[in-house]
């Protein structure tokens, strides 16, 4: 290691003082330019991963870069800190939730430090504390208010020996994560929901303002609000009432054979009641709430139904249609009842060709008309012309839709409807770690919120956990048992707790004004901040969290609380890092210290299998621990390589050999500065001397020019750290070899003929160590105090290149002749116009086309182009 150069000791000193210094500490500051600055905060799950590095990394880099060009930069950390994972720790570690995520927090936190992290740590949030749910809580109220909350039944994946509801992903394969032996079924809850869907349209039409996100995320976003727009039709039931759907295409209305309904549509058991299929609905019905959704709705699943033994009208050719029942039918999806058109549906085709139910085409390919129905090797989903519909028919499709639309609102029968995939987001979680929601259940009142006077609702801590027998917390008397708000007679609390989602869906907005005590947020602040300018995560978090937050964030606009319609104005999706997994055969993955030099597993001498390259998990055993990392190279290596082995939204392939290229590099630009820190040291201040620049100076400050625009390009425009890193690299070795030029000891008062040189490197160095601080920024710190500076490098302000000293000093010039491009010319820069042309009008390779022809005029675009027009 060069000499003074240590690490650890240099990293710890510039964390210190930054603490001291209160140096990322901010506040509201109208004079100066806001720039907020924000990772997805983490899930407190006991230590950080390479993935949280990589992504810290990456908005550290932002923070610093921002706040040396001039911003006010917000760039504040918390923690994810509810959640079933704590649950899970409790039950199997035999420690209190609570203890397990304040613990976990505490180590995080102190590994965050040391990777030396710009968080203003003075708006640290943590979600599970009481005073930042207490405005989860409030937020629900102010909903409830609003009709945004409500309650009502709906169906959940439910196990029945842990009495609870569970998560799709905990439901995997039809059975519960943790009682493998144990179906899940469907069951029907009383479950509160919040009403995002009131917002819909808002957040599907604001998704064309976010121009700043990737368009992958929002494609995303825009399938899952899937709005659709079609007419809804009454299918008049033969027994009285009627099934109301929802289709796309009105236009296939006539070709509408059958009915299929969900399998937990109310009507599905009802419909078959005292018929002869009412043992086989009812035994179906009861198989489907066992099946998992995913594999149901799956394309490739097979088609499965029942018949009801009822029959409905088809509303506009009467024909009497069966009704079925089916697993490919969600109730959450549309009315969770279809008109199965089969000639204009895979899924509806290959129901009626298993069950032997009509096929009827109504709707012709321009100028290739159909086989009959039983005659179709598959569905025609297709535009067309409409056919077998009565009036119907001769239509282009497009127009029948509107026209077939128009018919059923004018025979009161249907009407033109706009449809959409989103459903309201239920948050009810029969769990004991999350925020208590705050209504309070009586006898007589009914539903009564917690008043605002008697909030937080506090989460009490002498809790059993179990996993089992339902909601903790209802086996709580002190908590559960209360008096009505309303009229003081014995009630009981509701016992569900909030979806964690609901905690990560405003905190950016908390970090504007984290200690506020009279409410969530204080408009003033939230107005000098948000929206957040650049927000980075990962693209699983596409869809659900940054939904939420973009619905919650228009409740607060609607509260009067945020001026910000949206939520995030730049999103950047950074990608994962990856690592070969090593396999051996008799004992599975092995860690890179349970494999010998030669390849084989220490415990069984067999050869290790190197795996396919794969994401970092524990599982895999293809980790790498950032402790290990800071302890051999320091936390400046470490973010260099992250930041510098892939763009930020590619994956990051590990690589050893990696690591250590990046920590080579931070010794030669230690080694380079700590040489010459004393003669940089004695030319600071002095004039640039009035002679004309050698070439090696003038080369090497074109070389320091030319990397300031690469790098703050970089920077700016696209977040390319890695070209970034390597445009410093590269003005490095040029520092480097222009240390030949230098004088060997240190300058004297008057260093005459080598003034522009020292000079010159001067300013290479400097815009080195600023330009790096971002990526480095405790060796830089180091350095920069190194160089005489007293101030610490993020006071400086980022440099700004000079478009002159930019320029090659050479340039190519095209010669024409009649505009054809004939020659080119190297020249000096600012030649005059006539010596260019004189140089074009002698240049050998153009005697061919100007022998023996007449010059009639000479066009000369200085520095660009000569074109030279002759007789024909």
């Amino acid at each position: 290691m060069p000499s003074g150069y240590d690490c650890d000791a240099i990293e710890k000193k510039w964390q210190r003082r930054w603490d001291e210094h209160r140096t990322f500490a901010v506040t509201e500051d109208p004079t100066r330019p806001k720039y907020y600055c924000l990772e997805m905060y983490p899930y407190p799950s006991g230590k950080i991963h390479m993935g949280h590095v990589r992504n810290y990394s990456i908005g550290d880099v932002v923070a610093r870069y921002f706040t040396m060009r001039g911003f006010n930069v917000l760039h504040p950390m918390g923690w994810d800190a509810f959640g079933f994972p704590a649950e899970n720790a409790a039950f199997e570690h035999g420690v209190h939730p609570a203890t397990w995520t304040k613990d976990n927090i505490a180590y995080m936190r102190a590994q965050l430090r040391r990777m030396g992290f710009s968080y203003d740590w003075e708006r640290e949030v943590t979600c599970c504390e009481p005073d930042y749910y207490r405005w989860n809580q409030w937020f629900f109220l102010k909903m409830l208010e609003r009709g945004l909350a409500y309650r009502k039944k709906a169906p959940v994946n439910w196990c029945e020996r842990c009495q609870s509801v569970l998560s799709n992903e905990q439901a995997e394969g039809g059975v519960c994560w943790r009682h493998t032996d144990t179906p899940v079924i469907q069951k029907e809850l009383e479950q509160w929901f919040l009403k995002i869907t009131a917002y819909a349209e808002e957040l599907l039409r604001d998704l064309e303002r976010l121009t700043g996100w990737p368009e992958r995320v929002r494609v995303m976003q825009r399938n899952w609000i899937g709005k659709s727009v079609g007419a809804e039709a009454e299918f008049p039931l033969e027994a009285g009432g009627a099934i109301r759907i929802f289709t796309t295409r009105p236009d296939t209305l006539y070709g509408a054979t059958f009915m299929v309904l969900a399998p937990e549509h109310p009507l599905a058991l009802s419909l078959s009641a005292g018929t002869p299929e009412q043992a086989s609905v009812a035994s179906f019905v009861e198989r489907m709430r066992r099946a998992e959704r995913a594999v149901r709705v799956d394309a490739t699943t097979e088609k499965e139904g029942v018949f009801t033994g009822a029959y409905a009208l088809n509303p506009l050719t009467r024909e009497r249609i069966p009704i079925w029942v089916a697993n490919f039918i969600l109730m959450e999806y549309g009315t969770g009842a279809i008109m199965a058109v089969p000639a204009h549906d895979q899924r509806d085709f290959e129901m009626a060709r298993k069950y032997g139910l009509p096929i009827r085409v109504v709707i012709h390919p321009t100028g290739e008309p159909l086989p009959e129905g039983d005659c179709l090797e598959a569905a025609y989903e297709g535009d067309g012309q409409m056919v077998n519909s009565g009036a119907f028919s001769g239509m282009a499709g497009r127009e029948g839709i509107l026209a077939v639309g128009d018919f059923l609102e004018e025979q009161g029968i249907g009407k033109r409807a706009v449809n959409y995939r989103i459903r309201d987001w239920l948050i009810s979680r029969q769990r004991y770690w999350g925020t208590p929601i705050p209504v309070i259940y009586c006898e007589v009142c009914g539903v009564v919120p917690v008043p605002e006077r008697d909030l937080p609702v506090i989460l009490p801590q002498d809790v059993a956990i179990t996993l089992m027998g339902g909601s903790p917390l209802a086996r709580v008397e002190r908590f559960v048992q209360v008096a009505c708000p309303a009229c003081g007679r014995p009630a009981r609390r509701e016992t569900d707790t909030m979806d964690t989602f609901v905690d990560s869906s405003w905190y950016f907005l908390r970090f504007t004004s984290p200690h506020e005590e009279t409410r969530p947020l204080d408009p003033a602040k939230v107005q000098a901040w948000m929206p957040v300018d650049q927000y980075i995560g990962g693209i699983e978090h596409a869809v659900l969290h940054l939904l939420y937050a973009r619905f919650f964030t228009k409740v607060c606009r609607d509260l009067g609380l945020s001026p910000a319609a949206e939520p995030f104005t730049n999103l950047l999706t950074q990608g994962m890092v990856c690592k070969e997994s090593q396999r051996c055969p008799a004992h599975g993955y092995r860690l890179p210290g349970e494999v010998d030099k030669a390849g084989r597993c220490r415990e069984c001498q067999q050869p290790v299998e190197v795996g396919r390259t794969e994401k970092m998990s524990k599982s895999k055993k293809n980790v790498v621990d950032p402790d290990d990392l800071l302890a051999e190279y320091g936390a400046d290596t470490i973010r260099l390589f992250s930041l510098f082995a892939a763009p930020p939204e590619k994956d990051l392939e590990w690589s050893d050999e990696g690591v250590q290229g990046s920590f080579r590099f931070l010794q030669r630009v230690w080694r380079l500065v700590e040489e010459r820190a004393e003669l940089i040291r004695g030319v600071r201040g002095l004039p640039w001397p009035a002679e004309e620049a050698e070439d090696a100076v003038r080369a090497l400050r074109r070389a320091t020019h030319q990397a300031i625009s690469k790098v703050s390009r970089d920077l700016e425009d696209s977040f390319h750290f890695n070209t970034a890193l390597a445009a410093l690299m590269e003005l490095q070795t040029a520092l480097t070899r222009f240390q030949e030029l230098l004088p060997a000891g240190p300058p004297q008062d008057d260093i005459g003929a080598s003034s522009g040189r020292v000079l010159a490197f001067a300013e290479g160095v400097l815009a080195l160590v600023t330009m790096l601080a971002p990526f480095a920024p405790h060796m830089s710190e180091e350095l920069w105090e190194m160089l005489g500076e007293p101030e610490s490098v993020f006071r400086q302000r980022w440099p700004a290149a000079d478009p002159v000293l930019i320029l090659e000093d050479n340039l190519e010039v095209v010669v024409q002749v009649n505009g054809k491009v004939r020659a080119r010319l190297h020249v000096p820069r600012g030649i005059p116009e006539e010596r260019l042309r004189s140089l074009a009008l002698e240049e050998p390779r153009l005697r061919v086309w100007l022998e023996g022809r007449a010059i009639r005029k000479v066009v000369v675009v200085p520095e660009k182009l000569v074109n030279i027009v002759v007789a024909a």
